[in-house]
């Protein structure tokens, strides 16, 4: 199938298009440069896997179609993976206007920081939060480690989230594999 096609299919017959149920997270992302708007909500369950993604947009048919690939890609994942995958399926990259891809990624990071900043924002332990985008504390990384046999930040990524985010725990994560 040529890429085209694949454009023109999700643009005319778009998945995952609305809100979804309540709890949700929202991400908005915009251009100035052509006055495209994304709205993608996303829901989350209690093991940090996006359950639901859906988005609203108003834009050109490379937004809609990015946007409809996007939201379906996420569903399953877990936040941090949503937040560090960074990529939509190859197809998508050879669509003219990767700017509308970026527009819709931006959206759906915004979304999971949004999510984020709620488990920051209802944290009740007494442990110091080593990855603070997720809530991930020092004894669940710890315990992982040990659980699992980690060696590297992308293998506890993968096991807990801690990392997935902004990144800026990674020294942290290591002193831990470290054993430090």
């Amino acid at each position: 199938m040529e890429i085209s096609q694949v454009a023109r299919d999700e643009f005319l017959n778009p998945r995952n298009v609305g809100d979804v149920a309540e709890p949700n997270f929202v991400g908005r992302a915009g251009s100035l440069d052509c006055g495209a708007a994304l709205r993608v909500s996303i829901q989350v369950d209690d093991s940090q896997r996006i359950t639901d993604a859906r988005f609203k947009a108003a834009g050109c048919s490379t937004l809609i179609a990015a946007a409809s690939l996007l939201t379906e890609r996420a569903k399953g994942m877990t936040t941090g993976d949503a937040a560090a995958c960074g990529e939509l399926p190859e197809a998508i990259h050879h669509f003219s206007q990767r700017d509308c891809v970026a527009l819709a990624y931006e959206a759906l990071i915004n979304a999971v920081q949004g999510y984020s900043d709620s488990i920051r924002d209802h944290w009740e332990g007494d442990e110091a939060l080593i990855c603070t985008c997720f809530g991930v504390s020092e004894s669940r990384i710890e315990k992982e480690v040990a659980a699992r046999g980690l060696k590297t930040i992308s293998q506890v990524t993968r096991a807990c989230n801690a990392g997935a985010g902004c990144r800026s725990c990674w020294p942290l994560i290591e002193d831990l594999l470290a054993g430090g």
